[in-house]
């Protein structure tokens, strides 16, 4: 299998729903395997192919307490991600700047001069 660089195997582990709420339940703090597999009605092993996605992606650490296998969230991963998309606020910021003034031009109401481009109408006689 090709290297990928580290943006794309975030974006590929991010992309799957199960592994998204397992991050956002890491966001709240340690969970073991089990505890991380409560919710969700897939088997043992299916969790952990999804943890070990996470963990390939640097998403997850996995540590060693006695028996439990407490999972830890790495931001640093999901920072590159939040700062990739940043380059892209500038852009649907102006984006919607501009259909905002758009619009408004286009709905405010338009006096006869305007709808005539610039002649005055004539008024019946």
């Amino acid at each position: 299998m090709p290297t990928t660089d580290r943006l794309s195997e975030t974006f590929a582990a991010l992309a799957d729903p199960t592994r998204r709420a397992i991050v956002a339940r890491l966001a709240l703090g340690e969970a073991t395997v089990g505890q991380l597999a409560e919710p969700f009605a897939i088997s043992a092993p299916a969790i952990s192919k999804h943890l070990n996605v996470l963990e390939r992606a640097g998403l997850i650490s996995r540590g060693r307490d006695a028996q439990w296998r407490p999972c830890r969230l790495q931001a640093a991963p999901l920072q590159e991600v939040a700062t990739y998309i940043d380059g892209y606020r500038q852009f649907w910021n102006e984006s919607f700047d501009r259909l905002t003034d758009y619009l408004l031009r286009e709905t405010q109401p338009r006096s006869k001069k305007d709808e005539s481009h610039g002649i005055p109408k004539r008024k019946r006689r």
